[in-house]
């Protein structure tokens, strides 16, 4: 995720992009998977893409949807007394009883209107006020504090201020461990943690799947692919696991590069559609990290109907967030080469069937 901030920081705060991918009970991929043995991959499974064509160029059948992660709230809400406030002043006034959380500072510096009710409004959530007005830290129930900008030294705690009794401080990062840097200065700091993590005390997962519950919502991919995979990436940096696994996939498989690091950049609006074009998707996480999922899969694979090639967390992980066949772990594979002919070889499916 790092480095990736200018363009991805709606995703980082608590607003966090959830892609819906198709109805778990309508395989969208090939229904036997890659599970098994190269020999196995090149049989069967392979001869399943006619389901895979056949369900991927159609509509969804799930909608695609902003599930806006605000559990944090509802979690506080039931497990701590409503205490009497006073109004607040300006556009974050409240009123009496509700819990207030201050954002100390906003993720990456990117900042949104707090203007009204925005926990009614916005999220259906009464009883809580949202601030990012530091003169209020003395009121806030809970105070928000990223990692990344206290790890630069952006910003700094507040530890010379008195802090309350009652109050609660809330570490928030998004980023795997290997990432965070030395997290022993704040040992005895913090009372909850919020991460993608499922062992945080409060979980906002990169994604999530939901039952389409709106009709007129389809994602809509274009019949006829340009490119046969395709990654887009900010930080390319050759001593990572997926650098080398693409440096060697791309001379078996035909990659188009995306993104900063390829002199190719996407803005916002056009990144979905180029990535909509392509057959597969390398889904490639930074670091290899228990359970660190990011957007590549939910938003820049799934949201632009296209199949992801996952390198990331054991295939367990990926499992309990998403359906088994909904994507193609590098790790099943007992070479690149191996995976660049598996996939070759669904490619070839797709053509004739066609």
């Amino acid at each position: 995720m790092t480095g990736l901030a200018s363009t991805y920081s709606q995703l980082y705060f608590f607003v966090v992009v959830v892609a819906v991918v198709r109805d778990s009970t309508s395989a969208v991929f090939p229904t036997r998977h890659v599970h098994q043995t190269h020999s196995t991959h090149m049989g069967s499974s392979v001869r399943c893409i006619a389901k895979w064509k056949k369900r991927h160029f159609q509509p969804p059948k799930t909608l695609l949807v902003l599930f806006l992660t605000f559990s944090f709230i509802c979690t506080w809400l039931v497990v701590t007394d409503k205490q009497q406030q006073q109004p607040l002043n300006g556009s974050n006034a409240s009123l009496p009883n509700n819990i207030t959380i201050l954002f100390w500072h906003w993720p990456y510096g990117t900042r949104y209107s707090l203007a009204g009710d925005v926990c009614l409004r916005d999220y259906g959530i009464s009883g809580c006020v949202l601030v990012d007005n530091r003169t209020l830290y003395e009121s806030a129930n809970l105070v928000v504090f990223h990692h990344f900008e206290l790890i630069l030294h952006k910003h700094q705690l507040p530890l010379h201020l008195h802090r309350p009794a009652k109050q609660r401080w809330v570490w928030l990062s998004l980023e795997a461990p290997e990432n965070m840097g030395d997290l022993s200065q704040y040992n005895n700091l913090f009372n909850l943690t919020m991460s993608y993590h499922p062992y945080a005390d409060i979980t906002v997962p990169y994604g999530k799947l939901l039952q389409r519950r709106n009709q007129g919502l389809d994602i809509v991919t274009p019949k006829n692919k340009s490119y046969k995979a395709c990654w887009v990436v900010s930080n390319y940096q050759k001593w990572q696991k997926r650098s080398a696994v693409y440096q060697e996939l791309k001379n078996h498989l035909n990659v188009q590069l995306f993104g900063i690091s390829a002199n190719k950049p996407l803005p916002k609006e056009a990144l979905l559609p180029t990535i909509s074009r392509c057959y597969f998707y390398l889904a490639f996480e930074n670091t290899q990290s228990p359970h660190y999922i990011t957007e590549k899969l939910w938003r820049n694979a799934f949201q632009a109907g296209t199949v992801p090639v996952v390198l990331g967390p054991p295939r367990k992980d990926y499992e309990a967030v998403a359906p088994a066949n909904s994507f193609i772990h590098v790790d099943d594979f007992k070479s690149v080469k191996a995976l660049a002919e598996y996939l070759e070889d669904l490619i070839k499916d797709t053509v004739s069937l066609a």
